[in-house]
């Protein structure tokens, strides 16, 4: 596999979050997320069916329950394996998916739409605040 679509290691896929990641279409960056469910990895963009500019992992690891990530936002629950919404506003929608795959302990982007960027966000967020607005 060519090293400048490398990921990350398996082993750095956490078995209960997620490991953030950039990726490039062009000149727009977008996040995705890699999910560890079962030994298998699947790497979703990060973001809620039922509000696109809703994050699922916002830097440091999207919640998990019972194999399905969580959106803080809304509930939603989303299959690790599938991506399928469970419960939630936008039950039934299925998360966008980035295709990857494993080779020698490697996760590796083949999503032929993307490019790598890097892991972890290339975006800076305020992840110390909970509101939408910045009013006092």
């Amino acid at each position: 596999m060519d090293e400048d679509s490398r990921i990350a290691a398996v082993d750095e896929v956490p078995t209960d979050t997620t490991l953030l990641f950039t990726v490039r279409e062009g000149f727009d960056e977008e996040e995705a997320l890699l999910v560890r469910d079962d030994g298998e990895v699947r790497a979703w963009k990060n973001y809620c069916q039922h509000w696109t500019d809703v994050r699922l992992d916002k830097g440091d690891g999207a919640s998990m329950r019972n194999g399905e990530l969580v959106c803080g936002k809304h509930g939603a629950l989303f299959e690790a394996d599938t991506g399928r919404c469970t419960h939630g506003p936008c039950e039934g929608a299925v998360l966008d998916e980035v295709e990857v795959t494993v080779e020698d302990g490697a996760v590796y982007l083949v999503d032929d739409r993307y490019e790598f960027v890097q892991q972890g966000s290339n975006v800076e967020y305020d992840l110390s605040s909970n509101r939408s607005l910045g009013f006092e």
